[in-house]
């Protein structure tokens, strides 16, 4: 697990500042902290810069690393988990290893195969290869976006990185921000891929490749996600089938040089990753949980549960996060406004799993795949409601949203509202509308006049509107948990938990997210998925054994902290001073001050919930002093 950043000039005027170049691979040292290194060619167009976690080959990882003669070199962040067969396929074939490292395999798939190497890859991965022959620069994204890739093209550069943050060190990238980006961030508490939250750097999508050669900068997908509907086969085929290939990915996943545990949630998918590991291995799973004097958002016990059930060595934590003291740390890392405040106690979780080892597999994409969420139950009902025709739609729309308004986050008559609310729209802007933060209603309150202008209605809908088309399904359900496949999870979840595992330099591995895994998860019918309404029906059959009655049963939590209680209690003083105090200009002269006071004091005094939208303009403002202000400039 690495960090890697590059320059490509393709002029004759410029030439890669190795101190520039190290500067770059510093910024990144908390997602490499054992070792580093960087290569300039020789004509000096060409600059790569690397920092390593040391995870596989101890000895022999250092990178950029070249193929025998040098033409070739890679820089790679991630893991290989076939690198062992592909490596003795390629030794097969004539190609000569100077590593055990799966690095150096792709080195030698790219001799082999050129830009169809990322077909041969199982893992997750962000690379960039250099083909000095060719002058030509290859970067590479993994299918399902685990590890982050950015690059700027503008004025005869080509810069690449791990994060944004080594990219708008160069002098000649603007840090002008993005309106789009702004608006689509206060949508979906994150900015998702193509766009960064600047204008002048973008992010590579999940399963994209992107060719800069003869200056010109492509980008192209080599993998998408399908709906593929296998044909009639028995619920004792799929369980089995759908067991064998977790098992295996698991195994796969087990593959280290260094401690390895689980984060342990006492959920179905992280229960189940454990219990297939307390199988494959033969010492104790090392395995981490947090937990919260608010028993709201407390796992602990279930967790607890679990670790019993597999005999694991279990360690939890109870922590009180500290916003004040946790929100310099979130916004520096994810370089750009991310709102969602699970990120604080996954930083956590991150920070003491570190202390005792290296690599933690996880459960994620477990509920994307196999429907966990209640949104796909209310997407159900939303369907049949639609069958009603008017008494299912515009008219119970009207009527439901009359229901006495909720001012908590997490109760029943609060979701009701919001799920009876967008009965009257069509099935991709229902979804849209369930889960944006903003919608565009409320955008339009929020935004002064000529930001309003600037950015128009209907981008973030639209956004969201092609994913869901693209799954190509006449069936909401199985359109909206694609949707999350291809944008929730990517865009928050996986960037949340990257972020905070790589900030404190440990590395997470999802084994729900096997790509081989994905497609198989895609070819099951919703049916079996989502029986009636209820939620990861095949999944919890087919590990019946494996999971405690009391974790099956249980309805799905969240991992999350009580933001709208710390906004009407210790953290009011310190909201009002951010957002409003005085000679403040909410969002920079973007948001009416008065809408802004308005959520913030009718949340403060009880009248209505904004804890989320609050949570979202705090963390945009907060990002802006870190990485915009005139301070930092200087």
């Amino acid at each position: 697990m690495c960090g890697i950043c590059g320059i490509l000039y393709e002029g004759d005027d410029n030439r890669v500042d190795p101190a520039l170049l190290e500067s770059m691979s510093l910024c990144l040292k908390h997602r490499g902290p054992d070792d580093s290194g960087i290569y300039v060619s020789p004509d000096g167009k060409v600059g790569l810069g690397h920092r390593r976690l040391s995870i596989i080959d101890l000895a022999g990882g250092h990178q950029p690393m070249a193929n025998e003669d040098g033409s070739v070199r890679i820089v790679f962040n991630g893991e290989i988990y076939n690198f062992p067969e592909l490596r003795r396929r390629l030794i097969e074939s004539g190609h000569r290893f100077a590593t055990n490292s799966d690095t150096e395999v792709i080195v030698h798939l790219y001799e082999e195969h050129g830009d169809d190497c990322v077909q041969h890859l199982r893992g997750m991965f962000a690379f960039a290869i250099w083909d000095e022959r060719r002058s030509r620069l290859l970067l590479a994204r993994d299918r399902l976006g685990k590890k982050p890739l950015c690059w700027h093209h503008r004025d005869g550069r080509f810069i690449f990185a791990s994060g944004i943050e080594p990219i708008v060190m160069h002098p000649g990238v603007s840090r002008a921000v993005s309106d789009a980006a702004i608006d689509l961030f206060l949508a979906y508490q994150y900015v998702p891929h193509p766009h960064t939250i600047f204008q002048d750097v973008h992010k590579l999508p999940p399963g994209h490749l992107l060719i800069c050669e003869k200056g010109r900068a492509s980008v192209r997908r080599y993998w998408q996600p399908e709906l593929k509907i296998d044909g009639p086969r028995s619920v004792d085929d799929w369980c089995e089938e759908l067991r064998a290939r977790l098992t295996d990915a698991v195994r796969m996943r087990l593959i280290s040089d260094v401690p390895l545990g689980a984060f342990l949630s006492g959920g179905i998918d992280s229960t189940i990753v454990v219990g297939l590991m307390a199988k494959l291995m033969k010492e104790p799973v090392k395995t981490f949980s947090i937990g919260f004097a608010d028993r709201r958002y407390d796992e602990r016990s279930y967790a607890r549960m679990a670790a019993e059930r597999f005999g694991t060595d279990h360690r939890e934590f109870v922590v009180e996060p500290d916003a004040l003291k946790t929100l310099p740390h979130l916004v520096h890392h994810f370089n750009e406004p991310f709102g969602d405040s699970s990120a604080i106690p996954t930083f956590h979780l991150a920070r003491v799993t570190r202390d005792h080892v290296t690599v933690a597999l996880t459960g994620d994409a477990g509920d994307e795949l196999f429907l966990g969420y209640e949104r796909y139950a209310a997407t159900r009902l939303a369907a049949l409601a639609d069958k009603l025709g008017p008494l299912g739609g515009p008219l119970r729309a009207r009527l439901w949203s009359r229901l006495p308004a909720s001012v908590e986050q997490k109760t029943r008559l609060r979701k009701l509202r919001k799920f009876a609310a967008t009965l009257a729209y069509p099935p991709a802007e229902r979804y849209y509308r369930i889960i944006a933060i903003f919608n565009d209603e409320e955008k339009q309150e929020l935004y002064e006049p000529e930001f309003a202008e600037r950015v128009g209605r209907g981008a973030s809908l639209d956004f969201l509107a092609g994913i869901y088309d693209a799954a190509g399904t006449d069936d909401p359900v199985a359109a909206v948990a694609y949707a999350d496949l291809s944008s929730y999870l990517p865009c928050d979840l996986l960037t949340k938990v990257d972020v905070a595992t790589m900030s404190v330099g440990l590395e997470a591995r999802c084994p729900f997210l096997d790509h081989e895994f994905v497609e198989f998860a895609l070819s099951i019918p919703v049916r079996l998925k989502l029986k009636g309404m209820s939620t990861k029906h095949l999944l919890k059959r087919a590990f019946a054994d494996l999971l405690p009655p009391e974790i099956a049963s249980r309805g799905k939590m969240g991992f999350g902290v009580p933001i709208s209680s710390w906004f009407r209690g210790e953290l009011a003083p310190y909201l009002r001073g951010v957002l409003c105090g005085p000679g403040r200009r909410p969002g920079r002269g973007r948001f009416r001050p008065e809408a802004v006071r308005k959520l913030m004091e009718d949340h403060i005094a009880g009248r209505a919930d904004n804890g989320y939208k609050l949570w979202n303009l705090l963390n945009l403002e907060l990002w802006e002093r870190e990485f915009v202000d005139e301070e930092m400039k200087e």
